[in-house]
């Protein structure tokens, strides 16, 4: 989260998403969280929705589908203990390379989502499903408690973890 300065002079939060680190990145391509060996692929349809740089992959783009543990990678840095509530799925990453994300707005935001709140120590604290776009408000909501210290954004049809963001 940064802030910034709105038309009438009061500061505003803006919510940041955050893609798998490249050097995390670098580290599923070889073995994933699953302990499995990723396969890279040519995507032959495109729109594979990419967590490295958070974008959509497009037709023949060389990508892999590889488990990721979001909250257990998190923990590791943090020093959170999550214990029942880490998890790990599917994530599409690039195959090999990547340039990172291009910037500008929140990904994947043309569907249902789940932000889900966790607290410090890593666990679920809840969560709101968004079914009109309004990010900004979902975050606000989650980041308005002080026990929340990060959210992860989650398609609702799979669960499957598209991007996270953190307090300032």
């Amino acid at each position: 989260m940064t802030e910034t300065t709105s038309n009438t002079g009061t500061t505003v939060p803006t919510y940041l998403p955050r893609p798998i680190a490249p050097d995390v990145v670098e580290e599923l391509r070889t073995v994933d969280d699953a302990g499995r060996p990723a396969a890279a692929f040519a995507d032959r349809e495109g729109g594979a929705p990419l967590r490295c740089c958070l974008r959509r992959s497009e037709r023949g783009e060389t990508i892999a589908l590889v488990s990721y543990a979001p909250l257990r990678r998190w923990a590791a840095r943090s020093g959170a203990e999550p214990g029942a509530y880490d998890e790990q799925g599917p994530v599409f990453v690039h195959g090999r390379g990547c340039p990172g994300p291009a910037g500008g707005g929140l990904p994947f935001t043309e569907a249902h989502r789940t932000v889900r709140r966790y607290s410090a120590e890593g666990h679920i604290l809840g969560g709101e499903l968004v079914t009109d776009g309004d990010f900004a408000r979902a975050f606000r909501n989650a980041f308005d408690d002080p026990a929340v210290a990060l959210v992860h954004v989650r398609a609702v049809e799979y669960g499957c973890f598209l991007y996270e963001v953190r307090r300032g």
